[in-house]
């Protein structure tokens, strides 16, 4: 038997959008292993947050276990104004926040993350990339998302960018599924 209950977080309190009072998203980085105890002490003050979540397998003495961990290790997307943000801090479980001057980029990215189907998307650490083929997927249940591909070899593999940390998520689409936003060159190879 386990020696810890699992933390069950929900992905979101509150929702994805602009506040329209003093409140302002910002992402908050914590500590090692903190996210979901961060989350909870969020959700406990009334404070707006998200923490996408994949779920995992891992096989202890014949027994399969199934597991949430955060998409981003080490960061929670929080609404907040600033009494709210000095709530979380003294709980001990932040390492700092990072103030977000785009709002509606930020949420347009973490849009996208939430119509994953988090079970089929292949997660590892994708880098992020500063240039690439900027596509629109059509069909399916990411329709109207936007991400980045590579190249033209790798038009199925499309990565979902949060810019403000640098990090990207890995989703595999079929071709026929996308479309290729602003200009591009096809070159000819023998």
């Amino acid at each position: 038997m386990s020696a810890h209950d699992p933390v069950i977080i929900e992905e979101l309190f509150g929702e994805l959008q602009v506040s329209g009072d003093d409140r302002q998203w910002i992402v908050t980085r914590t500590k090692a292993r903190r996210e979901k105890k961060l989350a909870d002490q969020a959700r406990r003050n009334g404070i707006h947050y998200y923490l996408p979540q994949q779920s995992s397998n891992k096989v202890y003495q014949k027994r399969k276990v199934k597991f949430t961990k955060p998409l981003f290790p080490g960061y929670v997307f929080i609404c907040a104004n600033h009494p709210q943000k000095q709530t979380l801090a003294i709980t001990g479980l932040t390492a700092g926040f990072i103030t977000v001057t785009h709002q509606e980029q930020l949420l347009s990215e973490l849009r996208a993350l939430r119509k994953l189907p988090v079970e089929k998307v292949e997660v590892g650490h994708q880098y992020w990339l500063s240039k690439g083929l900027e596509v629109e997927i059509v069909k399916g249940p990411l329709a109207g998302t936007r991400g980045i591909v590579e190249s033209h070899d790798k038009i199925h593999e499309i990565r979902l960018q949060v810019n403000i940390l640098r990090q990207a998520v890995l989703v595999k689409v079929e071709p026929e599924n996308i479309r290729i936003i602003g200009e591009y060159e096809v070159v000819e190879t023998d």
